[in-house]
């Protein structure tokens, strides 16, 4: 008898899991004609990953520092959950270090065990592969067995996850399971997927960029964005209205922060509104650095250290550095165009090169310093040369500490005052007919005020500001929360701040850092110049990154400044905290 294909049962497939740690198999019939089964999860790094990730000179600390913004790059980009992330596997390193070392104070647990040099190593192994599969391996099983795949690599056993006695493994599993133990309660909501717990509900209805108005019930808060097709800026696919992503961030423990009940972290004053005199000048900025991003202007600008950077705190009114310190020598000139200067500028810092958000964009630079021929490590710049294990697990303790209490301090600040995005107090000035005349930015055609701007899939044009967008892909468009105060600039100033005090000198080494951005029109059209940014110091670094997000259309100037004043404070706090956790004289 011919059986139909709907009924007849002709291939059993075998389908993987990598939930919990284990990866298991599951037995699936399914009829001829069913699709193919999904490959069984690997490891998503390739051979030359590995050999950069587990290079001779990093030590454990550092490999699992890049194991960890490996895995950030390839899940939704929360910057508040991933300075958490590296916060926590951060300082369970540490930890186990201190739990060594005859002086320093663990954060999480204070127990002190005997361990040679490659037990050390081993414990520090295993305790970061149990926070990071704790964090990972429920959401991206193949990038968690990356995780596993480290530890074969060094001979050890990725099942070895007890917590009993002095063996090195169980060491590093025990204190691990301190952190995470310790992190169940910390209000981030973990459990439940860090979704909102304060109640947060927008006062406006969502705007869809594609369709020109807006019309919120109040300019002076957040309008969430209904894309047609959303994805985040490293390409995961979203759904529905946008969602105030750490709505209750500010009621996570932090590192060295503290508070009055029920006050903000740091005042940051008060939040831009609609009624602000100073608002005409804050769109005029926006507004005229969308309209320099013209591909066919041909204004230069001057990047070099020696004319720009050096800002008195909370400004851009610096003047450059009239030398290098390491070399005694004037900065020499790097002129280049300005609108490829102002694309670079909003490419590079979107959420780091490539998408490790600003708190792992800030790893990235403190390892590109540690591994600078010309940079010692010592502490402070002064006092004995520590090995790269020492220096790596004290300096992302530091950093990740101060990059964990800048997610708290500024959503904290989001979440009180919820102000709006540019592309909704653009869209509202040009209703009310009230777009501040700007020349060569704005112009009266046929009656209308039209602005020249980025249209989303194509170039700057003179465009109707009531579908004004900023300059971002057309599946993003601004981000899922607040604007004030920038988190960019939150973070960045933060790490400046751990950075300067950590290596004693606000200049990177040799005196400047210089990377190459191929500038990118958004949407998928390119042109082939290279962009040399260059910062002298940590700081003018950390500006820069806040410079971005208006030059990226996505911050008022406010947002900004006010981001560089409470970072400051967050990362002296952080860093200091974190030396006497060093000298053994933690809370």
């Amino acid at each position: 008898m011919k059986l139909s294909s709907r009924s007849r049962t002709c291939v059993t497939y075998v389908r993987f899991s990598a939930l919990g740690g284990v990866l298991t198999a599951t037995l699936t019939s399914c009829p001829c004609n069913c699709p193919p089964p999904p490959p069984p999860p690997a490891c998503t790094l390739s051979t030359d990953d590995w050999a950069q990730i587990e290079a001779p000179a990093h030590s454990q600390a550092r490999v699992w520092n890049e194991l960890t913004l490996h895995a950030i790059r390839n899940v939704l980009p929360q910057p508040t959950v991933h300075a958490r992330n590296l916060y926590h596997v951060s300082a369970a390193m540490y930890d186990v270090w201190a739990a060594t070392d005859p002086v320093a104070r663990g954060v999480f647990s204070r127990e002190k065990v005997t361990l040679d040099a490659a037990g050390l190593d081993e414990a520090i192994n295993h305790a970061a592969h149990r926070v990071l599969r704790a964090r990972f391996a429920a959401t991206v099983p193949d990038v968690a067995l990356c995780f596993d795949q480290h530890l074969t690599n060094l001979g050890l056993d990725p099942a070895a996850t007890g917590t009993q006695g002095t063996a090195p493994a169980a060491v590093g599993n025990r204190i691990a399971q301190t952190v995470l133990d310790a992190a169940r309660a910390d209000g981030s909501n973990e459990a439940g997927g860090y979704r909102d717990t304060s109640g947060y509900v927008p006062r406006n209805a969502p705007l869809r960029p594609e369709l020109p108005g807006a019309t919120p019930a109040d300019p002076d808060h957040w309008q969430p964005l209904l894309l047609r097709q959303p994805f985040t800026q490293n390409g995961i696919p979203q759904q529905g209205p946008q969602i105030f992503m750490g709505a209750h961030w500010g009621d996570v423990t932090p590192f060295a922060m503290t508070r009055a009940a029920g006050a903000l972290y740091h005042d940051p004053g008060p939040a831009p509104r609609m009624d602000d005199p100073r608002m005409a000048g804050w769109i005029t900025e926006v507004l005229r650095r969308q309209a320099q991003l013209d591909d066919a202007d041909t204004a230069t600008v001057n990047l070099s250290p020696g004319v720009t950077g050096n800002n008195p705190l909370g400004t851009d009114d610096g003047t450059g550095h009239p030398l290098n310190p390491a070399t005694g020598q004037p900065y020499a000139p790097d002129v280049v165009r300005r609108a490829d200067y102002g694309r670079a500028t909003a490419e590079y810092w979107a959420d780091g090169p490539q998408a490790e958000t600003p708190p792992g964009h800030w790893n990235v630079l403190a390892n590109a310093v540690a591994d600078d021929p010309r940079f010692q490590r010592r502490l402070g710049g002064s006092g004995p040369a520590l090995g790269a294990l020492e220096w790596d697990v004290r300096a992302y303790l530091a950093l990740n500490g101060a990059m964990h209490d800048a997610a708290i301090s500024a959503w904290q600040v989001k979440r009180r005052t919820d102000t709006a995005r540019a592309v909704t107090l653009v869209r509202v000035l040009a209703a009310r007919n009230a777009l501040p005349p700007i020349s060569g930015v704005t112009e009266r055609q046929d009656g209308v005020t039209m602005v020249r701007a980025w249209g989303g899939g194509s170039r700057i044009a003179w465009r109707d500001p009531a579908q004004w967008v900023p300059y971002q892909a057309s599946n993003f468009v601004s981000p899922s929360f607040p604007g004030f105060v920038s988190g960019h600039s939150t973070f960045s100033r933060a790490a400046a701040e751990v950075l300067t005090d950590l290596t004693g000198s606000a200049f990177f080494p040799g005196g400047l850092y210089e990377v190459t951005v191929k500038a990118a029109l958004i949407d998928g059209q390119t042109f082939a110049t290279p962009v040399h940014l260059q910062w002298a110091t940590y700081f003018d670094a950390a500006d820069h990154a806040g410079q971005s997000r208006v030059w990226g259309g996505i911050h008022l100037p406010p947002d900004d400044y006010a981001g560089r004043r409470i970072g400051r404070q967050i990362g002296l706090d952080a860093v200091a905290l974190a030396r006497r956790y060093f000298s053994g004289q933690g809370p």
